[in-house]
């Protein structure tokens, strides 16, 4: 007898039920030099300022998600200001994590992505990250120069995971040939797609801590936009 659509939603709800209690109970790697590593970019300008208290909250359900996966460490980044570029140690419990965002507030000052991305260069090229995700809504910077550096990330299979806050064009073109030379992915969100912005972050967290096969999991029952962001992988 064939199943109907509600057999078929409960089904594939239950097989990612089953996946992501597979990866809580999965053994915690010997060496911490098997753990996944993502590098997490925030643009902390004057413009996102409204939207900041609603981006930590989302940003810090991502930081919970990723722990209960394990086998993840993080290193938190973030510009603001004039030439102010700061970034955490790696770490590997959400409550530092969440302590260091919560103290972050925003100021006046131009986009430093090139920053982000040659910290993601300098750290794989010492042990490799698994996925950059940056959070931003423009950029100021020479396009050459940033896709320069997203192909040498590109080459060293690190992709760049970019959610672009709003729809400034200028922005949108450039963050996507980031996402696309370097191997990674793009999609835009605003302050009403929380739900989806969750997804999107956890789907990164899954694929840092498990590979492509674990996103093609995680994203049976998910929003379009997971699916998407699978298809852009290389």
């Amino acid at each position: 007898m064939a199943k109907n659509s509600k057999d078929l939603t409960l089904s594939s709800s239950m097989e990612l039920d089953a996946f992501i209690d597979k990866l809580h109970k999965a053994p915690a790697p010997i060496s911490s030099q098997g753990m996944g590593r993502i590098l997490f970019a925030l643009d902390a300008t004057a413009s996102r300022e409204l939207a900041w208290d609603h981006a930590c909250h989302l940003q810090n359900e991502m930081f919970i998600e990723a722990g209960k996966l394990g086998g993840l460490q993080l290193k938190l980044c973030y510009f603001r200001g004039f030439n102010q570029f700061t970034s955490s140690d790696w770490l590997n419990q959400s409550d530092q994590l969440l302590n260091i965002m919560n103290g972050v507030s925003c100021a006046p000052g131009h986009t430093q992505i090139a920053k982000v991305l040659d910290l993601a260069l300098a750290e794989t090229r010492t042990r490799k990250i698994q996925a950059v995700i940056f959070i931003g809504d423009s950029m100021e910077e020479s396009l050459d120069h940033l896709c320069q550096q997203a192909g040498e990330l590109g080459l060293m299979s690190t992709p760049v995971f970019i959610f672009q806050e709003g729809n400034e064009l200028v922005a949108k073109r450039a963050m996507k040939e980031i996402a696309r030379l370097s191997g990674g992915a793009y999609h835009a969100f605003n302050t009403r797609s929380a739900d989806l912005l969750r997804q999107l972050l956890t789907a990164v967290a899954v694929y840092a801590a498990g590979g492509k096969k674990a996103l093609q999991h995680f994203s049976k029952g998910k929003d379009q936009a997971v699916s998407h962001l699978l298809e852009q992988l290389k």
